[in-house]
């Protein structure tokens, strides 16, 4: 894993293999930052990353100095080493959560400029995670949120559904408030 662009751009991290995920893959991920750069302003921004596994997303956030990013993952593992590579590199910005991503969205109350989800292909509540964080109001004012899913699933179906984009096997969905 490497991050792509910002400050730390070119850093390379190489989590345990016994991590139970499936990270984005740089080609999306440059694909998806290359997409936002253009709509949003990094440094001004409050992230959500859900399902955040080995914080692949939520690193390449902090590189672009976002001004905060919590990050929710519900293996001990994966929130551990978050925890530690931000230590290391003083990326204070981002918070770890250690919990059940739906569990998690249905008890907070906060919002959040860039919801960003890459919750595991095979659970069948994607479509829920949308649902579930416009219903909540998690998302402020022209906010963003980005599911990632297998390309073939559809999500449109949601009325903020904007658009989908699909890199190989992958997908974004993108939804606006």
């Amino acid at each position: 894993m490497r991050i792509i662009g910002g400050k730390l751009k070119g850093l390379r991290f190489n989590p345990p293999k016994n991590l139970p995920v499936r990270p984005t893959t740089d080609m999306a991920k440059e694909a998806l930052f290359n997409i936002l750069q253009n709509q949003v302003d990094f440094d001004n921004i409050k992230i959500l990353d859900l399902f955040s596994g080995t914080g692949s997303i939520s690193l390449e956030f902090a590189s672009r100095e976002a001004l905060e990013i919590t990050a929710v993952d519900q293996n001990f593992g994966c929130v551990n080493y978050l925890k530690s590579i931000s230590t290391e590199h003083q990326l204070t910005q981002i918070k770890t959560v250690k919990a059940d991503v739906f569990k998690y969205l249905n008890q907070e109350t906060e919002t959040f400029d860039l919801i960003f989800a890459d919750p595991p292909y095979d659970i069948p509540r994607i479509p829920e995670i949308a649902s579930i964080i416009f219903e909540k109001k998690l998302l402020n004012k022209n906010g963003i949120l980005i599911i990632e899913h297998q390309s073939r699933q559809d999500l449109h179906n949601h009325p903020n559904f904007k658009e989908k984009r699909k890199y190989g096997y992958s997908a974004f969905s993108f939804f606006v408030n």
